[in-house]
């Protein structure tokens, strides 16, 4: 076995009668507060009233219930105590005195095994889900019965929050296999909904759909991208859109507003979810409001520079999320942090390090930055009063070109906005090319399907791209400026598992291929 492979194993051993002390105090302190957090969420009902009551004041108990799961973790985690001893941190008290934990320093480098409680891994009901590999490197993430129900709880209660209706209906068209998403909103909707698990099949959903007739409450759940090729097959089957009502619940991935106005020609509404197989599904969701938010920041500077800091040309999907579960924090670097609060989590997630770049605020905040008038026009029926994360996604996802950052959302809203040609557009990813003179351009690959005039769809991407980035990266817009030739955007058009879509059988697209 390569090195790289070799992961530490440590066990528990004997505690001395200090620490069993110390374990058993903090062990009644985090099931009591578990307890009363589950008291919350037993019912879709209660749960409303929590998402709607939050008060900020909440967000100390939230702060130290963070600092008892690491100081729990440190007595009663095998792999978690070696890492803080190999890290010279087994003395820590405050919740900053704990080191980051990463996929890299953490979850690779310790089995299974001993990053669960008590370093016991086989339990009955417990589920073993897989991440998409998206790093490099498929992994494997276990939960246990209690943390699985108390995130099925979650979910059902936030869809009969922002998703109300009489005869709900379920399509959830996440892929079926070892995929934390699929698997568990398949099991949570069936709390409160009426389920049909079909997975990513367009015809599975268009048969689902005109066979059950437009008597139900549809709520499609599924990617971004899938979700605007169900719009597209309906539309090219006449699909009576009218007579149905059809609501999308996506996650998994970034979305824009250029595909989500799109996906809302025909969808009733769509709202997404945050959560990562490193630790948890439905670490946070959009609410009418955060929608709303999301479009003004869009097009008001000076709103942006206030709440996400000066110059920020970004723009950030924005979720509502529950501190007493999910403590966040944001490091020196503009990195989110996650500590599961909940005792029932069998594989402790102790400010973990997803990779993704954000920003906190709480709603209070939020009002201020607004104004009260403007935060009153923007409020909706849900009422969520849970702070908000502006999620910027991962830190890498970039493409440097002519001292600007290209990210795959921004290529995103050029590509779809206005586009007549846009139900053609299967996906999409970037690249760099290399021309002569060392000289660099970057590449948007599209993959189409169906007959379209190419050279008409490659002239409107071109220059809704540039529009796009213009308009939002001052880098790109000085580029221009200086140099016209910036403009000249590489697109290159395939057919459908063509180029550098060969192979790809991931339901979540892979946006970048430096590599190209």
């Amino acid at each position: 076995m390569s090195p790289v492979m070799i992961r530490l194993s440590p066990v528990l051993g004997p505690l001395t009668a200090r620490q069993r002390w110390r374990r058993a105090r903090l062990q009644a302190y985090s099931w009591a507060l578990t307890g009363a957090y589950r008291l919350g969420a037993l019912h879709p009902a209660v749960w409303r009233l929590v998402a709607r009551g939050y008060h900020p004041a909440l967000d100390r108990v939230a702060a130290r219930h963070a600092r008892v799961a690491c100081q729990f973790a440190a007595v009663d985690v095998p792999a978690y105590r070696h890492f803080l001893r190999a890290n010279g941190a087994e003395h820590a008290r405050g919740l900053a005195d704990f080191p980051e934990t990463t996929k890299q320093n953490y979850a690779g480098a310790y089995d299974e095994a001993s990053r669960c409680q008590e370093g016991r891994l086989h339990r009955p009901g417990v589920i073993v889900d897989e991440s998409s590999g998206s790093s490099g490197k498929p992994y494997n993430w276990v939960r246990g019965p209690r943390e699985l129900k108390g995130i099925y709880r979650n979910a059902a209660g936030y869809i009969e929050l922002v998703f109300p209706g009489e005869r709900l209906f379920v399509i959830n068209a996440y892929s079926m296999g070892a995929w934390a998403t699929g698997t568990t909103t398949g099991a949570a909707m069936a709390r409160i909904a009426m389920v049909k698990n079909t997975g990513p099949d367009l015809e599975k959903i268009a048969d689902t759909l005109e066979h059950f007739g437009p008597g139900y409450d549809y709520v499609v759940a599924a990617y971004p991208p899938f979700l605007k090729h169900l719009r597209d097959r309906l539309d090219e089957a006449g699909f009576p859109w009218a007579e149905y009502r059809v609501r999308g619940m996506v996650g998994g991935e970034g979305m824009t507003e250029a595909l989500r106005d799109y996906l809302e020609e025909r969808f009733e509404e769509v709202r997404s979810g945050y959560g990562a197989s490193d630790l948890t599904i439905g670490m946070g969701a959009e609410s009418g409001f955060s929608v709303r938010l999301r479009k003004r920041l869009a097009t008001d500077q000076d709103l942006r520079d206030r709440l996400l800091g000066p110059g920020e040309q970004r723009l950030p999907m924005i979720f509502h999320y529950n501190p007493l579960e999910t403590f966040l924090e944001v490091n020196a670097g503009g990195e989110l942090l996650c500590t599961i609060n909940t005792k029932s989590c069998l594989q402790p997630k102790l400010r973990y390090n997803v990779g993704d770049e954000a920003r906190l605020h709480t709603l209070a905040e939020v009002r201020r930055a607004l104004g009260d008038d403007e935060y009153a026009r923007m409020w909706t029926d849900e009422r969520m009063s849970l702070p908000l994360l502006f999620l910027f996604g991962r830190k890498d996802s970039t493409i440097s070109y002519m001292g600007a950052n290209l990210y795959p959302q921004d290529v995103e809203y050029g590509l779809y906005q206005g586009n007549p040609h846009a139900a053609a557009i299967n996906r999409f990813c970037l690249s760099l090319e290399e021309l002569p003179g060392l000289e660099y351009r970057p590449v948007i690959n599209l993959e189409v399907r169906g007959e379209v005039d190419r050279d008409d769809l490659v002239a409107i991407c071109r220059k809704g791209v540039v529009a796009h980035l213009s308009a939002v990266s001052r880098d790109f817009a000085e580029s221009l400026k200086e140099d016209p030739s910036a403009a000249d955007l590489r697109i290159r058009v395939f057919g459908l598992g063509e180029g550098p879509f060969a192979g790809l059988t991931k339901m979540k697209n892979v946006y970048l291929m430096k590599d190209a």
